[in-house]
């Protein structure tokens, strides 16, 4: 029976491992398409497709019009070789089965406020993903490109514990809907990459409802980026979302990437509720904490359950923490919103506070002219 459990358990490792490469070099394809048709390499858009590949477009007359790929990389020879022509891409998706797959892919056209959905047919060719058919629609936008990055947890239990825990929904949906609204990118990055837990979700409340059921939406929370694959230099500001997952993993990880945002990008540090666990441990180039002598908010150590099974497996205490760092630590009576703005510091105590702290986060940047940081410089 051990011989089996071991078998299984290294079958469904190994399954688990495939689906991850061959998802790697779906994106690999589509990156090609992209950093191709954003910088005028026609190999690499030539290396995306199958050679006989069509791609079904609409005319000026919004008419079907039929493009070869030969065609399509003809539009590109005549623009300089690795010159940024403004458009820029984001993949949204990948659904693989066995060896065919469709993906999605934004691309953004800031200057004419417009964006595209691709839509991707890829099959697997002698052992390599290629783009066999494309299509795509259009609609205005106010994406420009600027990004902001959530940082979740993937710890699932309290500790070593049995209790379990996730990342916060509503304070992730409530952000990023005012983020999306104001325009900006959200790329969502945690300790080991890959599916993160979720809590507190409310399908009675009609805004989380909306996003549970966004497969797009719900596919970037089950991919999140792990650290190594972010460039700090693409983001305009980084939010630590709060739930009990935030306390185990990300105080340890994903430091430099927030000091990097804040102080070569002049960008903000955020936070709600246990997501402040996540400022804790930053430090600034002088080897001070980010935080000293500003006023910082989360979820006050005086309103956990004392005594309870799952705060005996807390590393620290937040307020405790923050308080003997330098910081002041703000908060307001409990269930109620409260948002700290202290420079380019924007802390909520709750997840009544995510919708406020979001508002804040974008007046800040809009006042800093934080709308020169830009994806694919």
């Amino acid at each position: 029976m051990k011989n089996l459990l071991l078998f299984l358990l290294i079958f469904a490792v190994s399954q688990i491992a495939l689906a991850q490469s061959e998802t790697a070099a779906i994106e690999n394809t589509l990156t090609d398409y992209i950093e191709g048709t954003s910088y005028n390499y026609t190999d690499r858009i030539n290396n995306a497709f199958y050679e006989n590949a069509e791609l079904f477009l609409e005319n000026r007359e919004q008419q079907l019009w039929v493009v070869p790929i030969k065609e399509y990389v003809g539009f590109f020879k005549d623009s300089k070789r690795g010159t940024f022509n403004n458009r820029i891409g984001n993949i949204i998706s990948i659904d693989q089965y066995e060896n065919i797959a469709l993906a999605k892919v934004e691309i953004l056209m800031p200057k004419s406020e417009l964006r595209y959905m691709d839509m991707f047919l890829l099959k697997k060719l002698e052992g390599e993903w290629k783009i066999i058919s494309k299509t795509a629609a259009k609609r205005s936008s106010n994406k420009k490109g600027k990004k902001i990055l959530f940082v979740t947890s993937n710890a699932d239990h309290y500790g070593d514990s049995d209790i379990s825990t996730g990342n916060s929904f509503s304070e992730i949906v409530f952000a990023f809907d005012e983020f999306d609204k104001a325009g900006y990118i959200v790329d969502f990055v945690s300790p080991e990459g890959g599916a993160i837990p979720l809590s507190y979700i409310q399908t009675s409340n009609e805004l989380q409802k909306k996003y549970l059921y966004d497969s797009d939406f719900m596919y970037g929370l089950g991919h999140s980026n792990s650290p190594d694959e972010i460039n700090a230099a693409d983001y305009s500001a980084i939010y630590y979302v709060g739930g009990g997952s935030a306390m185990f993993g990300v105080p340890e990880t994903i430091q430099k990437i927030a000091v990097d945002i804040y102080e070569n990008n002049k960008g903000v540090v955020a936070s709600v509720c246990h997501g402040t666990a996540g400022i804790v441990n930053l430090k600034n180039k002088e080897g001070k904490y980010l935080f000293a002598g500003k006023k910082v908010s989360g979820y006050p150590d005086e309103y956990e359950r004392a005594g309870a099974d799952y705060l005996k497996e807390f590393p620290f205490m937040i307020k405790k923490t923050i308080e003997e760092r330098g910081g002041h630590f703000k908060y307001a009576p409990r269930g109620s919103s409260h948002v700290e703005v202290d420079g380019r510091l924007v802390t909520g105590q709750n997840n009544l506070s995510a919708k406020g702290m979001a508002e804040a986060v974008v007046k800040t940047l809009s006042a800093q002219g934080g709308e020169n940081i830009q994806s694919q410089q």
